[in-house]
């Protein structure tokens, strides 16, 4: 093998220490077994602000540094001379130690500027629900309320040496470089949550195409299945059929022996039945082991090539340092070379057994999936707690019900049924605290239940018993609302029935997704280009002497119209498309 695909494992101050020798730049990173997935929902955010933190002082440099929160990782990373990256590793340390608390209010409001520019996932909210992985799905609110105590004890708690692994890529290991953290022991991987009863499942939402996740074990085998998958989804649906510009799948690993494959196809609003269709048909040909050789092959010389790049063991150093500090095993190049020769189509095969067991869809709005086999995801609750009970004033048949151990919501559908939507206190994830006395209670299922004393009539002594249920750590106090729900008459606007303040379906926060805003790039950028040349040719086309004026108004609507067809998607997708 090449000197340079080899990886050493040493140690820095008692942190293990990955090194993979190479030209150019030295690189290296500091990675911590923390991220948002240990946090509660009341105080998301908690991880990256101390990652802003433990940056602040690194001011501007020449060199590249930054860092990342993920759902169970939190890296630090930096580029450049050896000085540099021994300047940054050690001032990272210094601040996790003693953060510049200063500026933490600065840091909050930055954060919450970032956040009001990044598209959040869905499917990990309905898959894991309002806890653990499924937080990855909702804003950070409690960065809002966290203090310099709380800030300081999670640094304390998770940002320690024997929490965290250093890897570096260079010519040799930087000298001079000391680590200085707290003592602190390795943390386990998050608990992994349900909030699915049954699997394979699916729920409507939005317009932008159809997506897929499904958990599947870690291996070679599954990641040759996402390719093979990809190839299968735009041969079908954008060679063949058409209806998709956009197919792409991902495998990435939970690191607890587990992956999750994740696929998504987009479609025009008149596309979508072609593409759920179509999409289902891809997924249904693999169940029964309709994979075709040609396919695996070409999947498996892309992997392998990766793997055979010069800067192929460089790459790898950010995610072996997460498989070190989940307590996996180390595996070679070669050895990871060696699983994907070995892996067959029957291999590939039960993958997509073991994906459809486990598989959760997202449709279109006004969608279904019942017909290929996927069982509605849960909407609303099995039951209404028994308590005080106070009809809406919007005369809509909802009410709100208070009880010792929870509150619901309740509303009658149009076939004159009753659906509930239930929090019980001792499964809230947070409460949201309005200062006009509104709450939203959140549970660890991710069902909301909207608790507005001015809907509802409720009197002064049951909102402070209400607000009495649940511990202060799960309350989010938050800033004055500009028009709070007031009651109205009649039934909801659209129709359903569902009450205005009260919600009986899971707390579906965004609404795109990071697949659907690259559709809106992609398009929004040919639509541009197409609109430039349109314009170009309007302004300037009448003046050339070979054109009639018939013929150059002809191509001018020609070249216009064109432009709005490639523009559609992503201005459906904008439109469609709101987070909360």
């Amino acid at each position: 093998m090449n000197p340079q695909a080899t990886v050493r494992l040493t140690e820095t101050d008692g942190i293990p220490t990955l090194f993979a020798q190479a030209a150019g730049p030295m690189r290296a990173g500091l990675v911590f077994r923390v991220g948002i997935a240990d946090e509660t929902l009341a105080r998301a955010g908690v991880t990256h602000l101390v990652e802003h933190l433990a940056l602040h002082r690194q001011g501007l440099a020449d060199y590249h540094f930054n860092g990342a929160t993920k759902a169970a990782f939190t890296h630090f990373h930096v580029e450049g001379t050896e000085h540099e990256v021994v300047a940054y590793l050690q001032g990272v340390c210094d601040s996790l130690t003693a953060l510049p608390m200063e500026r933490l209010e600065t840091e909050k409001e930055i954060l919450r500027t970032e956040e009001a520019r990044r598209e959040l996932p869905l499917l990990p909210l309905w898959r894991y629900g309002a806890q653990g992985y499924g937080l990855v799905s909702y804003p950070e609110w409690g960065v809002r309320n966290l203090g310099p105590q709380e800030v300081e004890a999670w640094a304390q708690t998770w940002f320690t040496q024997g929490n965290a692994v250093l890897w570096v890529a260079g010519e040799r290991l930087p000298e001079g470089l000391t680590l200085k953290l707290p003592a602190g022991q390795r943390r386990s991987l998050p608990a992994v949550t349900s909030a699915l009863p049954t699997t394979p499942a699916y729920f409507s939402e939005g317009t932008g195409g159809v997506l897929l996740d499904a958990v599947v074990t870690d291996s070679a085998a599954a990641q040759l299945y996402a390719g093979v998958l990809e190839r299968e989804l735009s041969r079908a649906l954008r060679q063949e059929g058409g209806f998709s510009y956009t197919a792409a799948t991902d495998c990435t690993a939970r690191r607890d022996g587990f992956a999750v494959v994740t696929a998504f196809a987009d479609a025009l609003p008149s596309k979508q039945d072609a593409v759920l269709g179509g999409f289902v048909d891809v997924l249904a040909a693999l169940q029964v082991g309709r994979i075709g050789q040609g396919d695996l092959d070409a999947v498996r010389t892309r992997a392998d090539s990766a793997l055979t790049a010069p800067d192929a063991a460089v790459r790898r150093l950010p995610a072996m340092a997460e498989d070190l500090l989940a307590g996996r095993s180390l595996r070679t190049l070669d050895e990871l070379r060696a699983e994907l020769r070995a892996v067959t189509a029957e291999d590939v095969h039960k993958v997509a057994l073991e994906a459809a067991e486990t598989a959760l869809m997202q449709v279109p709005g006004g969608h279904s999936a019942d017909w290929a086999g996927y069982t509605a995801a849960p909407t609303s609750s099995p039951h209404a707690v028994t308590g005080r009970r106070f009809a809406s004033k919007s005369n809509d048949g909802s009410a709100l019900i208070v009880g010792e151990e929870g509150v619901s919501v309740t509303t009658r559908a149009q076939d004159g049924t009753e659906r509930a939507a239930t929090v019980l206190y001792r499964a809230c994830a947070a409460v949201l605290s309005w200062p006009d006395g509104g709450r939203r209670f959140i549970g660890t299922d991710g069902v909301i239940v909207d608790v507005e004393p001015g809907l509802y009539g409720v009197d002064a002594p049951t909102m402070a018993a209400v607000a009495a249920a649940v511990p202060p750590a799960a309350v989010v106090g938050m800033p004055p609302r500009e028009r709070p729900p007031v009651p109205k008459p009649g039934p909801a606007p659209d129709g359903s029935g569902a009450p205005h303040a009260g919600s009986s379906q899971r707390a579906a926060l965004p609404r795109r997704t990071a697949l659907q805003t690259v559709a809106v790039v992609v398009f929004g950028l040919l639509g541009a280009l197409c609109a430039f040349l349109a314009l170009s040719f309007t302004v300037f086309g009448a003046e050339d002497p070979e054109l009639s004026t018939g013929e150059w108004i002809a191509i001018s609507a020609f070249l216009w119209g064109f432009t709005g067809l490639v523009s559609w998607p992503a201005v459906s997708i904008l439109r469609r498309t709101r987070r909360l």
